[in-house]
């Protein structure tokens, strides 16, 4: 459900670009204040999983489309919504920057379509109700389920207003939403079983993880050690190895974009778009998760096998760099966060 440029106007972009900076700000001095920097090593794993998660498309049956984690549910319910707020910024900051997922104009919406609706909406209100303090699993499923289809209904209808009132495309109100919202309910119920099942596991492993942060409590003293392993295991193993299997099919925005203009790509000339463009393509140092110029490239005709193994080295490079760098990040921000918190302190 990331958003290209060319879905976008200016004055669309703009708006939600200051959308998300006000968020973020908030979020920040949230952050700040609460100051539980026990989890600023939970931030950076947690981002790096998230990351190579979703790199991993799985294939929608009978739709020919395809859907991937979003991730901002699981976050919020790790590290509390401002926190998980902060590191899904740095997750699509990261792919819009050096991998051109996503564009740069419209990265303010891609922040805000999947970082705030899961994070203080699907979470806040239902997610956190419904599971209550966690005792029991039936509960925990459940609201997970619903707050994942709830947390991507929103984002999916974000993405169908934002490109609405852009009219930079003629991509008509009625027919997508008919067709993203049904997409993005099969995407979310994928979404809410991987989602109970992480909190299912850290239940196991680590409840007083969940218990604290259900209490509003700091994670001061909690041993985060499996938890922390767990999710490093699982971003080498998404972004090494699983993304070699990611289905290549469209996406559930790419797909709704193609059914209803019938495959026409949507392009931009104006001269903010070609600016991004321009700059998106310096920046962007394995576009597409792949290299910008390979051996395959040059070795046209050869072997289909020797092309797969290039693509699947790429695939797992892209995966080890990018979760590498949200990880450093998200921890990152997490310790600036933490040192301005203890400079605060010292002067008051």
């Amino acid at each position: 459900m990331h958003m290209a440029d060319a879905l976008v106007s200016p004055a669309v972009g703009a708006g939600m670009w200051t959308a998300a900076a006000v968020t973020t700000a908030y979020c920040a001095k949230k952050v700040r204040e609460e100051d539980d920097f026990a989890r600023i090593p939970l931030m950076g794993v947690a981002g790096a999983f998230i990351f190579a998660a979703q790199m991993l498309n799985f294939t929608i049956p009978g739709t020919g489309s395809s859907g991937h984690l979003g991730g901002g549910l699981i976050l919020a319910i790790l590290l509390g919504p401002e926190a998980a707020f902060l590191v899904m910024a740095s997750v699509l900051a990261v792919q819009a920057l050096f991998f051109a997922d996503g564009g740069l104009l419209s990265l303010g919406a891609n922040i805000f379509n999947l970082g705030f609706f899961p994070a203080f909406i699907a979470y806040a209100f239902v997610y956190k109700p419904i599971a209550g303090d966690h005792s029991r699993r039936g509960r925990v499923i459940a609201a997970a389920l619903i707050a994942a289809v709830l947390g991507l209904q929103l984002g999916a209808f974000g993405v169908v207003l934002e490109t609405t009132l852009s009219r930079v495309s003629d991509v008509p109100f009625t027919s997508f939403v008919l067709l993203m919202q049904p997409i993005h309910l099969a995407i979310g119920v994928v979404e809410g079983l991987v989602t109970a099942a992480v909190v299912l596991f850290v239940m196991q492993a680590q409840p007083e993880l969940l218990s604290r942060r259900n209490a509003g409590a700091k994670l001061s003293g909690v041993n985060l050690t499996p938890v922390l392993a767990a999710f490093a295991i699982a971003a080498v193993v998404a972004g090494g190895v699983l993304s070699w299997f990611a289905s290549t099919n469209a996406d559930g925005l790419e797909w709704s974009i193609a059914k209803v203009t019938g495959g026409r790509s949507i392009e931009t000339t104006d001269a903010v778009h070609s600016a991004l463009a321009r700059l998106q393509a310096k920046t962007s140092i394995l576009p597409g998760y792949a290299l910008k110029t390979t051996a395959a490239e040059g070795a046209a005709g050869e072997a289909d096998s020797a092309g797969a193994g290039v693509v699947d080295a790429q695939a797992s490079t892209a995966g080890f760099v990018g979760a590498g760098i949200v990880l450093a990040l998200a921890a990152g921000a997490g310790l600036v966060l933490r040192r301005r918190a203890r400079r605060r302190e010292e002067t008051s």
